[in-house]
């Protein structure tokens, strides 16, 4: 089973192609997330959020207990030029040490690109994000 991290934005269509495999990042999610705390902004992870729909799609591909659905919080929405800040952070920092992350390093800097292309349509609009996660 894949993991996929996306970005979804608030709306039903914002206008603009979301889409970005995110697979790269879902594998490297940990080292990821170590990155972005030496670099002292926030790890990706923490603007992931599910509405009802997507944590059922989740719990239905096994990711997760049934019982999180009675507890599930509304989904949560953040500022764009939150998550841009991170993503350029490190992107920064795997233009000056490319093989920072290892083998998949190339992979996750063009996913991050996307993600930054996405963000910066996404203050533009004026809109909020979050991300969502797929095992498929």
């Amino acid at each position: 089973m894949a993991a996929s991290m996306y970005i979804v934005v608030e709306g039903e269509d914002p206008g603009y192609d979301i889409y970005v495999n995110g697979r790269a990042l879902a594998r490297n999610e940990d080292a990821l997330e170590k990155l972005a705390r030496s670099l002292q902004v926030r790890p990706l992870i923490d603007f992931f959020s599910a509405d009802q729909n997507s944590m059922a799609l989740l719990i239905e591909e096994g990711a997760g207990d049934p019982r999180l659905l009675d507890r599930l919080p509304p989904p949560q929405w953040f500022a764009p030029e939150e998550g841009l800040a991170s993503v350029e952070a490190l992107l920064e920092t795997l233009r000056q040490e490319p093989a920072q992350l290892g083998s998949e390093s190339e992979l996750i800097r063009e996913e991050l690109d996307e993600y930054a292309t996405v963000l910066r349509k996404t203050v533009e609009r004026k809109l909020r994000w979050h991300l969502a996660v797929s095992w498929r």
